[in-house]
C-alpha cells in the first residue's frame, strides 16, 4: 500500500467516522423519502415527454393519412374526367404520404413501447414509495422510542455508576481507619512489652530520681535477705573467737 493510499484511507475513514457522528436516522429516513420523490418526479416527466413525441407523431400520421385518402379520392375523380396524368400524380403524392406515414411507424411503435416501460416503472416506484413511507413512519417511531430508552437507560447507568463510586469510596475509608485502628495497636502492644522505646518525649529529673530509689531500694531487700540467710556475722567483719570462761 502506497502512502498516499493509505492518507486516503486515513482520511476516509475519519470522514465517514464523522458522517456516522452526524447522521441521524429519522432526517436520513426523511432525506431517503424526498430522494425517491424526485425520482418520481423525474420518471413522470420523462413519460409526459415520450406521451408528447407519441402523440405528436400519431397527428403527423393522421394529418399525412387524410391526404392519402384525398388524394386517392382526386385520383379517382380525375380518372373519371379522362385526366390520366392528374390521376398519376394524385397518386404519386399519395405514394409519397403513404411513405412517410410508413417510415413514422416504427418511432411510432418504440415510443409506444418506451411509454409503457416507464408506466410500469412509475407504477413500481410509487408502490415502492408508498411502502417506504409507511416503513419509514414506523421505523421513525421506533428510533425516537429507542432514542429516548438509550438516554434513560445511560442516565440510570450514570446513577449506579455514581452510586457505585461512592460505595467504593467508603469501604476505601473504612478499610484505611481499620488499618490505622491496628497499627495503632500493634505499636501500643510492642511499647508495652518493651520492644519498642518511647521516644516520643524525654524522661524527667524526678522520674529519674524515682527510677534509681525503686532500683536502690530493691537491692537492699536483697542483700537483708541474703544476710537472713546466712546468719549473724554477715555484715562483713570477721567473725569473733569463742573462749572458755
Amino acid at each position: 500500500m502506497t502512502l498516499f493510499q493509505r492518507a486516503h484511507d486515513i482520511v476516509s475513514a475519519k470522514t465517514n467516522k464523522a458522517l456516522d457522528a452526524a447522521e441521524k436516522p429519522d432526517e436520513m429516513l426523511d432525506l431517503s423519502y424526498e430522494q425517491m420523490l424526485d425520482q418520481i418526479t423525474q420518471v413522470r416527466r420523462g413519460l409526459v415527454a415520450i406521451a408528447a413525441s407519441r402523440k405528436q407523431i400519431e397527428l403527423q400520421e393522421q394529418q399525412l393519412q387524410h391526404s392519402v385518402d384525398h388524394l386517392q379520392d382526386q385520383a379517382k375523380e380525375a380518372l373519371a374526367q379522362g385526366r390520366e396524368d392528374l390521376a398519376r400524380e394524385a397518386l404519386s403524392r399519395k405514394a409519397a404520404a403513404q411513405a412517410q406515414i410508413d417510415a413514422m411507424e416504427p418511432q411510432h411503435e418504440q415510443l409506444s413501447q418506451e411509454e409503457e416501460k416507464l408506466g410500469h416503472t412509475l407504477d413500481a416506484l410509487q408502490k415502492r414509495v408508498n411502502t417506504f413511507r409507511t416503513q419509514k413512519e414506523v421505523l421513525k417511531a421506533q428510533y425516537t422510542a429507542a432514542q429516548a430508552e438509550t438516554s434513560v437507560g445511560e442516565s440510570a447507568a450514570g446513577i449506579s455508576q455514581t452510586f457505585g463510586d461512592s460505595g467504593a469510596e467508603l469501604q476505601r475509608t473504612q478499610d484505611k481507619i481499620a488499618q490505622m485502628q491496628a497499627r495503632a495497636g500493634a505499636v501500643d502492644e510492642l511499647l508495652a512489652s518493651g520492644v519498642l522505646e518511647d521516644v516520643g518525649g524525654d524522661t524527667d529529673d524526678i522520674q529519674k530520681e524515682l527510677d534509681e530509689a525503686g532500683t536502690a531500694a530493691g537491692v537492699d531487700k536483697e542483700l537483708a535477705a541474703l544476710k537472713a540467710e546466712i546468719g549473724p556475722g554477715s555484715d562483713g567483719s570477721p567473725p569473733r573467737e569463742i573462749t572458755g570462761s
